[in-house]
């Protein structure tokens, strides 16, 4: 079987050990000139001796540390630590060189619920760029970090940020000659991992559902592959597909009431579309050829999927009322496994160059390719929410980690276990709890 339609290969390669598998993130490049900020550590409306029982500030400054686009000042170098922005002294952060500020508090209202306040101000303008409260209980103080980290990243950059939402992947672990693979589901900074499925048997290719709620993916319980849907917070599944041959590549169109699946079951590898509701199913391509990965764009209208139709793996794009392929990428002789960006602009795929697999990006405008990672093995490439970063699955030392860049190449990240690999992560397009 082709490469393009086995990534199941490299699981099965892949070494195991333990069943935990937090993820611990590191930054192996940032961006130059990131921008100086403090984010003061929150004040404690609670009783006096009492400890707030989630640290906000902190892990809002982790966030923005980890986008890469930020250089958080150290809480032990700060000057003050004001939980107003009345009580702030501009002189004294000017001094530091920083460029803005967060302050906040944490107040407790009874029955394990809160109120955290923040104030986001310009230093060199001496004045409040925004200003929230947010209602919080005791199990989502670490979501109610996130959405800040997402109200500062969006006033300062412009962009919407994606630190409230989730990440899906699996982790195989165990006696290599009987591992577990593992569905595991995480806050997108590697916290809260907590499994969807657990089996003997391979899981494979993840989807979130545009909603966030479900996840679509190959599993291969019963011995051979087939395509479940599940419900994440209550665990209770369907599935969906299992004919005969390959059951694979699910990916959810942007209304959520379809996928787009790989089935083989006339003999060869063609897309399909599988209402979710009549389970009619209808076949999109009909070639001679190996025809999988697809990946539904933004408006619908269309999918982009890999074939080997032109001798080599390619990206192609076909309407979904049928009709003529038409062929994305001309650069090397492997381009597969298609991410397509919100907005469109930017196709992310896996690309062979020197013998290497890279995550490559396509400026769909321009049709211009450019390479965004080193190898050697890079795959699975999954575009954030917001657009900002590309996370994928990578080979580090012959074990298998996620890894992030941003799609202009200049911040990278390695999110890495201690024990076990870990492949084919899938970005949320909304967080799991709101």
């Amino acid at each position: 079987m082709k490469r393009f339609l086995a990534p199941l290969g490299l699981l099965l390669a892949l070494g195991a050990g333990a069943a935990r598998a937090d993820l611990t993130i590191q930054i192996t490049k940032g961006a130059e000139g990131a921008l100086p900020i403090a984010v003061v550590p929150f004040g404690w409306g609670g009783s006096p001796g009492t400890k707030p029982p989630t640290d906000i500030a902190s892990i809002v400054s982790r966030d923005l540390q980890l986008s890469g686009l930020f250089s958080p000042l150290a809480a032990k170098d700060m000057v003050a630590r004001p939980h107003d922005g009345r009580e702030v002294n501009y002189a004294n952060w000017r001094m530091l060189g920083v460029d803005d500020l967060a302050v906040g508090k944490l107040v407790p209202l009874g029955g394990g619920n809160y109120r955290v306040d923040v104030q986001l101000l310009a230093v060199y303008q001496g004045r409040q760029l925004a200003g929230y409260s947010y209602p919080a209980n005791r199990g989502n103080l670490r979501r109610t970090a996130h959405k800040i980290s997402d109200m500062i990243y969006q006033k300062l950059t412009g962009q919407p940020g994606a630190f409230n939402t989730d990440i899906a992947y699996v982790t195989v672990t165990g006696n290599p000659k009987k591992p577990t693979y593992t569905l595991e589901v995480a806050d997108v900074d590697g916290y809260n991992p907590r499994a969807a499925l657990r089996s003997p048997q391979p899981i494979m290719s993840p989807a979130w559902s545009p909603d966030g709620q479900r996840l679509a993916y190959v599993s291969f319980e019963t011995g051979k592959p087939a395509l479940f849907v599940q419900q994440v917070r209550t665990g209770k599944r369907t599935r969906v597909t299992d004919f005969p041959g390959i059951n694979g590549a699910p990916a959810w169109s942007p209304d959520g009431s379809k996928l787009a699946v790989t089935l083989s079951k006339s003999g060869n590898p063609e897309i399909y579309i599988l209402d979710l509701a009549s389970r009619r199913l209808v076949q999109l391509t009909h070639n001679r050829a190996i025809d999988t990965e697809a990946a539904w764009e933004p408006d619908g209208k269309s999918i982009v999927f890999t074939s080997d139709r032109g001798g080599s793996p390619q990206l192609y794009r076909i309407p979904v009322s049928g009709g003529q392929a038409q062929r994305l990428t001309f650069d090397g002789n492997y381009n597969a496994r298609a991410s397509i960006s919100p907005d469109g602009k930017h196709i992310a795929m896996v690309h062979r160059v020197k013998g290497r697999f890279v995550i490559a990006v396509l400026d769909t405008a321009t049709g211009r390719l450019r390479t965004l990672t080193d190898g050697p093995l890079d795959e699975s490439p999954s575009i954030a929410p917001n657009g900002s970063m590309v996370i994928y699955a990578a080979d580090e030392g012959g074990r298998g980690v996620l890894a992030a860049v941003s799609m202009d190449g200049r911040v990278q990240q390695r999110l890495a276990t201690k024990t076990g690999a870990v492949r084919e992560p899938a970005w949320s397009p909304k967080p799991l709890v709101p």
